[in-house]
């Protein structure tokens, strides 16, 4: 796999010419952007841009003025230009989150034989229910549990269910580890995503048999590539798995200022 090739493909597919989360969003091209904006509780942001010194600040300006005090976050690539954009957006009043490894993998390549641990089963998120229990998993991971991400799950499964392939690995009754695959029709991407595990169940191998569960997935559906934005915690064991380290990008979150 060529890292720079999938790079571009990735920018082109998932960032210049992305899709809208759901029918409640929009997307728009302005001011060297590309925005998404939500009218209920969706994710609000800038997926891409194309700046250059001379045209950074006032898009920044714009985007404060778009969103006219509601938060919305804005996601920084490492490649994206100017090479000072990650200082003029916190000149500009946002908080960068921490910096995440974009990471890619072709599918083909990615084992497919679920190995989990004794006593553990996986069940298909296929309801509202099964949305709570990965709500659930998010609180014992991340010790959050965020109401944007539920009312995502929900509109996905209802609307778009073929984008849409979430997991929950339960031991006995409690949910002990979710996943989610994001499936982009028309790209050669498929997205892994909201991959969390109880710290009590840690470390034996329950991460690793979801990845190959949604790659099983991804690669049925003819998707070319896996990619995942991928904490410290989880890049080492990603690149036991063969995946690749494409470039990196930090969240810049605006909590609600305006101009």
């Amino acid at each position: 796999m060529n890292p720079e090739h999938v790079l571009a493909l990735y920018d082109d597919q998932l960032r210049r010419h992305a899709q809208p989360d759901d029918p409640h969003t929009t997307l728009e091209l302005t001011h060297g952007v590309l925005r998404q904006t939500s009218t209920t509780h969706g994710w609000n942001g800038v997926i891409w841009s194309d700046l250059d010194h001379t045209t950074a600040d006032a898009a920044i300006t714009a985007q404060l003025r778009h969103y006219a005090g509601r938060p919305f976050e804005w996601k920084l690539y490492a490649h994206d230009q100017p090479t000072d954009l990650g200082q003029r957006l916190q000149t500009a009043g946002s908080t960068p989150e921490p910096t995440e490894t974009l990471m890619a993998a072709d599918t083909h390549d990615q084992p497919t034989t679920i190995d989990l641990p004794e006593g553990v089963h996986l069940q298909p998120v296929t309801d509202p229910t099964g949305i709570d229990l990965m709500l659930e998993v998010h609180r014992q991971a991340f010790g959050t549990s965020p109401t944007h991400l539920g009312h995502h799950l929900r509109t996905q499964l209802a609307q778009a269910p073929h984008t849409i392939a979430a997991v929950v690995a339960m031991a006995g009754q409690r949910p002990v580890s979710a996943a989610r695959l994001t499936l982009h029709p028309g790209t050669d991407f498929a997205g892994l995503w909201s991959g969390g595990t109880a710290p009590d169940w840690r470390g034996r191998g329950i991460y690793r048999a979801l990845v190959a569960y949604r790659a099983r997935i991804a690669a049925e559906r003819g998707y070319r590539y896996l990619q995942v934005d991928a904490s410290d915690d989880s890049r080492p064991i990603l690149e036991r798995l063969g995946f690749v380290p494409l470039t990196t990008t930090t969240p810049h979150l605006f909590f609600g200022e305006s101009l």
